[in-house]
């Protein structure tokens, strides 16, 4: 308080002074002031404006590098016979350029048979199955239609201009990751909604942009339709992918009420695929598609070309070990190992576990942030193995998978192509092994019969079914095994109806 009744004083006395007389020669301005700068007439200070420029003359940066446009001539294929090239479709430079940044040089069979009719916006139902690269194609024919016809009107948020539903997941991430890879060049936004990730964060991504293409599951699309978070009306394209799935696991209903959703089917492109045309299946292309192009992919020229099949003939007892052997044994950098059950799938993780390998778990039981932290440390070689089951194994894109086991063989001869997709792609080899026990052996034929060739048995030689002792115990049961004295270890039969027999003899 004293300081500042000073300094008042003082600027009170400056003020009062006389104004001194100008010499002829006026005196050099104070230190660190401007010129002629008067420090009697400066009054009260006043706040300094950060937003004004400063006095100094601003730096001189280094003229900004801007790389010079890409040219396609650069993307250099050359032309080979019965192989169809991305150049020889009209398509952007966008689009294009990316292809190339992906090393997509030649196209696989659907790709060639289905590109042509959909970017004339002719619909389309195809036969294949996962690793055919119909994801590609449909992405191609939708960018290029985005890029070749802008909407016609301002669109609001929550209204795309495409439309993928897909049966999982994993298959839902990995189609926006191709469309994200696909579209690198271009404006367009897509985006993925599905079920087991925050709901909130999903509507502020769908309702703070104007989103292009959403990629959705079938029951999450539906919550967010119905409380008004996105809107169908001006979906220009509909892709329904893995229908054979869908019917499987009951989402056609829900598919349904999604379909009527969208514009009339004469108004629409419609693009409808599936690894099998059953005749309900069919019945669905036709119901909702208009003169559609068909395609099929046979499942041979998908499995047989790029994986080396084998199925070893061995007992259930000793299949735990061949399986150790083969994963100790062979060079196998990136391994997925398929069970039929769920509780065979933890069971297999946590053995495996027990002899020193170290594994991680796929199944419908996994909660969605922990599935996409396995399948990311997977992708990054921080996991070696991952044991899963088909449901979890559908859509599963993780390139480098080097080895693909049948830990139990399929019932459906249908997954057996799905499982060894999941190697062998994109034109390096894999390879697949299967184990026939006593179980499941008898599936053997029937996947022989669709595949439409004989796989090569093989018996294991004997020192590939030793055993090493665990290098930890086996993990205690949840609940004690120990019953009451006089109870059996097996479950009661008849419901606990009266005892056959008579009275416990003493």
């Amino acid at each position: 308080m004293v300081r500042k009744l000073i300094r008042r004083v003082l600027r009170s006395l400056l003020g009062q002074k006389k104004k001194p007389v100008e010499s002829a020669a006026p005196a050099p301005a104070p230190l660190g002031r401007a010129k002629g700068h008067k420090p009697h007439e400066q009054g009260p200070r006043k706040a300094r404006d950060h937003q004004a420029p400063r006095a100094h003359p601003p730096r001189a940066h280094p003229p900004r590098h801007v790389p010079p446009p890409w040219d396609p001539a650069s993307f250099e294929v050359p032309t080979i016979e019965g192989q169809t090239r991305f150049q020889d479709f009209d398509l952007p430079p966008e689009i294009l350029h990316a292809i190339a940044d992906l090393d997509f040089r030649y196209c696989t069979p659907i790709q060639a048979a289905i590109l042509p009719p959909t970017l004339q916006g002719k619909d389309a139902y195809g036969r294949a199955q996962t690793g055919t690269g119909k994801t590609a194609a449909f992405l191609v024919a939708i960018l290029t239609r985005f890029l070749r016809q802008p909407a016609k009107e301002p669109r609001r948020k929550g209204t795309p201009r495409a439309l993928v539903i897909a049966p999982t997941r994993e298959l839902v991430i990995q189609i926006e990751k191709d469309a994200l890879e696909l579209a690198r060049y271009t404006p367009c936004r897509a985006l993925a909604v599905y079920g087991g990730m925050d709901y909130d964060k999903q509507r502020q991504a769908l309702t703070d942009y104007v989103v292009d293409l959403v990629v959705a599951t079938p029951g999450r699309l539906l919550d967010f339709r119905r409380r008004g978070d996105i809107h169908l009306s001006q979906v220009e394209v509909l892709v329904i992918d893995e229908a054979d799935r869908m019917l499987d696991l009951g989402f056609i209903p829900d598919v349904r009420t999604i379909v009527h959703s969208t514009p009339p089917k004469n108004e629409r492109q419609t693009l409808f695929f599936s690894a099998t045309l059953t005749p309900e299946v069919m019945r669905l292309a036709s119901q909702w598609t208009t003169d559609p192009v068909s395609v099929e992919i046979a499942p041979e020229q998908v499995a047989v070309d790029t994986v080396n099949q084998k199925v070893y003939i061995v007992t259930i007892r000793d299949k735990f070990a061949l399986l150790y052997n083969i994963l100790t044994r062979e060079n196998a950098p990136r391994v997925l190992v398929f069970a039929n059950r769920r509780d065979h799938s933890e069971r297999l993780m946590e053995n495996l576990r027990r002899y020193g390998i170290d594994c991680a778990l796929l199944t419908g039981a996994v909660d969605q942030r922990k599935r996409l932290r396995v399948l990311e440390d997977f992708r990054a070689g921080k996991i070696r193995v991952v044991v899963a089951t088909d449901v979890a194994g559908r859509g599963l894109h993780v390139e480098g998978i080097s080895h693909v086991i049948n830990y139990n063989l399929p019932m459906d001869p249908e997954d057996y192509v799905h499982r060894i997709g999941r190697t062998g792609r994109a034109g390096v080899s894999g390879i697949s092994v299967s184990f026939a026990d006593e179980d499941d052996g008898h599936y053997l034929p029937q996947i022989e019969k669709f595949m439409g060739r004989a796989l090569p048995c093989i018996h294991p030689e004997d020192d590939w079914l030793v055993l090493p002792a665990p290098l930890y115990a086996a993990r205690e049961p949840k609940f004690s095994s120990r019953r009451p004295p006089g109870r059996s270890f097996g479950p009661r039969r008849g419901g606990g109806g009266p005892r056959r027999g008579g009275r416990r003899p003493h």
